[in-house]
């Protein structure tokens, strides 16, 4: 009893991390979208589910939560979480690369759809404050479902993957606008409509002044002095401190949590930690989002399916109708053929998982009645659940109408592709600097890291691609998609580092060339049979460097000396291959 009272809920969380343990595996095998499966987990165990039978059969009580308070609690976590990862994975370079349909149709896609939703939401009955706040928050789309997808059907790097992607990109962006707009219609409008603007704007300026000083004058440096010693607990540990102190800033200051959560993983985006932050939280990015997601489907009551049989289905096809046109129509003056624009907006025509934590805020302030947001909780449950056979139809109406027309559409190809030919340097001293340049020099986009924290903070403030990390860390590499690098160049200073870094590159990544540096000749040779493609022992070049000065001193001449080098040259490497 006492430890159940020093640990409250620890039956609920025993629940939870067995539940977790067992649904990841199996999604994964059967290939089922990760999302889907924590809801309708969360949906059969909570308190609408087999909660409801706990009195009838108290076995059940063992594994079920027939009270969602249960789960409360370790559910705000991963909604924080949630909204950190979003933050993290935008940068200014991203959304610079893709402005144009980033700025340009994302928000043409959030505000149409917005507007039309509203005045639908307004034309049923709904106070103005909830028609504005479902217009807006159902414009969104799922980012975590419809990346699955695309990761699924390898479109990402297509012109409408990336299309896609940058519609996603604005939507997340779009939630802060929408996490402030709430905060001031809970407040009401006594204050009047012009005071309501301003202070919407005094936050938003705020919130712009938060992330300039965090990022600038704390989280930096903050990184830069405790990350010396290299250990994932300290990383952890910032990261952390990082997500939650930012959170709890932004609640003293009247906003939401969610949004300073947000916020952190914006200023880490823009760090040049961002990649070892992405490492560090991968192992608990499926816990946490599963346990969002798991906490969502317990908040859904599916007997509300038989009190609107009829209403129900009719608006989750509405709500794919309404943005799948939408997002069709801008697709469509973006450049793409119809088929190709009706199948990104079948992809995108869900709601997203920020509509739940909205939806669950404007119930709690009392924006929204609660059966309202129970009902559209539903609706965005349905419409998730129903993503993969509706994006599946699409495909299959692109498919037929490019048939008819005999063209395959590719004037959206003008849109920015990724860096093509990148190749990612391990080891960022004097010689990967030197390589850098060189590849920079012929216009050969790169990415480096480098594992001297003060080294990296002072190229990164130059504006170089250079990252805090260890290369021979195969979740690093994944971070920066290595599997679509031209070359992996190694120049690391410690020859167990580098040969432990080809082991690992070659067994992950068989078809990249590796181009590594040695300390010397026997060096040279374990790298080789190790993977790497060609290697260059820094003494040799030393050596035949020396060797042609005194050579020419004695009298050979400049093209005899430069023969003889590159022939000793060739013989010591061919030894060494």
């Amino acid at each position: 009893m006492e430890v159940h009272q020093a640990l409250p809920y620890l039956r609920e969380t025993l629940l939870f991390l067995a539940l977790t343990g067992v649904l990841i595996p199996l999604l994964q095998r059967f290939r089922i979208n990760q999302v889907l499966g924590f809801l309708a987990a969360g949906t059969l165990v909570g308190p609408f589910g087999l909660g409801l039978w706990t009195q009838d059969m108290p076995v059940l009580s063992n594994f079920t939560f027939p009270d969602r308070a249960g789960v409360a609690a370790l559910a705000e976590f991963g909604v924080l979480f949630l909204m950190f990862m979003i933050g993290l994975e935008l940068s200014a370079e991203r959304l610079w690369a893709l402005r144009r349909w980033v700025f340009g149709a994302g928000t043409a896609q959030v505000m149409l759809s917005a507007a039309l939703i509203g005045l639908l939401a307004w034309l049923f009955g709904n106070p103005l404050e909830a028609a504005v706040i479902l217009g807006f928050v159902l414009s969104l789309s799922s980012t975590a479902v419809v990346m699955q997808l695309m990761n699924e059907q390898r479109t990402l790097g297509t012109p409408l993957g990336r299309a896609g992607f940058s519609i996603l990109m604005l939507q997340d962006l779009a939630v802060v606008p929408l996490l402030i707009l709430m905060g001031v219609l809970a407040k009401g409008s006594s204050e009047g409509v012009a005071a309501l603007v301003l202070l919407t704007l005094l936050k938003s300026a705020g919130a712009i002044l938060l992330i300039y000083l965090l990022g600038r004058r704390v989280i930096r440096p903050l990184f830069q002095a405790f990350v010396r010693q290299r250990q994932p607990d300290v990383f952890m540990a910032l990261t952390l401190l990082s997500t939650l102190g930012i959170a709890a800033l932004t609640e003293w200051a009247g906003l939401s949590m969610a949004l300073g959560a947000f916020l952190a993983g914006l200023l880490l985006a823009e760090t040049e930690f961002k990649h070892e932050v992405e490492v560090t939280i991968e192992p608990f990015k499926g816990l946490l989002m599963g346990l969002f997601f798991m906490s969502v489907g317990m908040a859904i009551d599916v007997r509300e399916v038989a009190k609107a049989p009829l209403l129900l289905p009719l608006s989750v096809l509405g709500l794919f109708a309404i943005k799948t046109a939408v997002t069709a129509l801008i697709l469509r003056i973006g450049g793409f053929g119809w088929g190709r624009a009706i199948e990104g907006g079948t992809l995108l025509g869900q709601g997203g998982e920020f509509t739940f934590i909205v939806v669950g805020q404007a119930v709690a302030t009392q924006l929204m009645p609660e059966p309202t947001g129970q009902f559209i909780m539903l609706v965005v449950s349905l419409s998730l659940f129903a993503t993969p056979m509706v994006a599946k139809a699409g495909q299959m109406l692109r498919a037929t109408l490019e048939k008819r027309a005999c063209t395959i559409p590719n004037a959206a190809e003008e849109m920015p592709q990724p860096a093509a030919g990148r190749i990612i340097i391990a080891g960022y001293g004097r010689v990967g600097q030197l390589v850098g340049q060189m590849a920079a020099a012929q216009d050969i986009p790169y990415v480096a890291f480098e594992t001297d924290a003060r080294l990296v903070g002072r190229l990164h403030a130059l504006g170089l691609p250079v990252y805090f990390g260890d290369a021979a860390r195969l979740e690093l590499l994944r971070t920066v998609k290595a599997e679509e690098a031209a070359a992996i160049v190694l120049t690391m200073d410690h020859p167990a580092s580098a040969l432990h870094a080809v082991k690992a590159i070659r067994r992950e990544y068989p078809h990249i060339p590796i181009y590594a540096r040695s300390r010397d000749e026997k060096h040279a040779v374990a790298l080789r049979h190790a993977g790497a493609t060609q290697v260059i022992p820094e003494t040799l070049e030393a050596g035949l460097q020396l060797s042609a000065l005194v050579l020419q001193g004695l009298g050979m001449s400049e093209g005899g000396t430069a023969h003889v080098i590159q022939l000793e040259r060739e013989r010591r490497i061919q030894e060494i291959s």
